[in-house]
């Protein structure tokens, strides 16, 4: 059922798509993926839900997409982008180039892979007794919203060719693109497991910080990877909305606020939380685990492709310059002392030492802690 035009006006074509399709609507700042619940969806033969976090944004949103043991999607084929991450389970996914060649790749918890746009595919539950949970962060809110037209999206013969890339990117491999820290990019369809991909030093962003940005499948999305040493955290920054942050490995907790002493949000997370700073919002990203801690985020907007002029701002030098030199970033010697008071009552709690002495003055800290 298209969008009711007799309401004449603030029409929301998105929103009534996911209401026809008869999807759950999980809103919040974070969600824990693991545990939505999904409902039949006919549209793919198999369960979803529709996850739209407080700082989504406008152009993009998850859907969970639930395959029983032994089950396969229907075949897809649509004009929107999206980015797969595995959150449980084991299995396959078919894709059909231009050509009509099938490419299949097996992929696993923490796999993360993109669908060229408008290329034919399909899911496939590899295991006979265990669900699988696909995370799929898509750009078919801003296309619905803009063309508010279902069979453009699902229903278009055009296809992308050069979207598809060269035939060993279905198979994990790919080309390492070197620009410099925190620019170096790997381009790929596929990367089988986002945990043991290795990430390249970025200093800039904070105690022994590693990154990767991903080309996936030429698309105009952005991924990327970051990893926190044990005993450290990221420095604080701000952006604009839709960058969805997900939990790979490790435990941790991020700071989120306009102003502090307002009103401090926190997110804690493990592999399966999700969250998105909204539009401005400094936040923060903090390890406490005894294991180095990682997370991939999702935005619309790449380093190829960077959409709108904040992605190419950001990108091309605000995301670890300074706040005082026009950038996104808060150095840590610009911090407020709350951050780490918080940060070390944190590693206390788990039995994990502070690896930021060398870069932080901790001794009124201590001193405090035992007055």
């Amino acid at each position: 059922m298209p969008t009711d035009k007799d309401k004449k006006f603030l029409l929301d074509p998105f929103g009534d798509w996911v209401d026809n399709e008869g999807l759950p609507r999980i809103n919040g700042l974070g969600v824990d993926l693991k545990t939505v619940e999904t409902k039949p969806w006919a549209r793919m033969d198999a369960k979803g839900a529709s996850v739209e976090l407080q700082g989504r944004g406008d152009f993009i949103s998850i859907f969970v997409i639930d395959l029983e043991p032994g089950a396969k999607t229907a075949p897809q084929q649509h004009m929107f982008e999206e980015v797969i991450y595995v959150i449980s389970g084991h299995g396959s996914t078919m894709v059909e180039d231009a050509q009509g060649q099938k490419h299949t790749f097996e992929w696993g918890p923490k796999s993360l892979f993109a669908l060229p746009l408008n290329a034919k595919y399909q899911h496939f539950n590899g295991s006979g007794s265990e669900l699988a949970r696909l995370s799929s962060t898509h750009t078919l809110c801003i296309m619905l919203n803009l063309f508010h037209n279902d069979d453009f999206i699902f229903a278009n013969p055009f296809r992308f060719p050069e979207r598809e890339g060269e035939a060993n990117y279905f198979s994990g491999e790919g080309e390492f693109i070197a620009i410099k820290p925190g620019r170096n990019m790997w381009e790929t369809n596929f990367v089988p497991d986002l945990s043991a991909f290795e990430l390249k030093a970025w200093a800039a962003r904070g105690a022994g910080s590693s990154n990767m940005k991903f080309i996936l499948a030429d698309g105009t999305m952005h991924a990327h990877s970051s990893e926190m040493p044990v005993g450290t955290y990221k420095k604080g920054h701000s952006h604009g909305a839709d960058f969805h942050v997900f939990s790979v490995h490790g435990t941790g907790y991020s700071l989120l606020w306009y102003d502090m002493d307002e009103k401090i949000e926190r997110i804690d997370w493990e592999h399966g939380m999700v969250f998105a700073p909204p539009d401005g919002m400094l936040h923060q990203h903090f390890n406490t685990s005894s294991t180095p801690a990682r997370y991939l985020a999702i935005a619309l907007g790449s380093m190829r492709y960077p959409f709108v002029n904040s992605k190419r701002k950001l990108f091309g030098g605000g995301v670890d310059t300074s706040v005082e030199k026009g950038g996104n970033q808060i150095e840590y010697a610009n911090q407020d002392p709350r951050i780490h008071e918080i940060f070390l009552s944190e590693l206390a709690k788990n039995q994990v030492q502070s690896k930021m002495g060398e870069i932080i003055d901790e001794s009124p800290y201590r001193a405090e802690a035992s007055a």
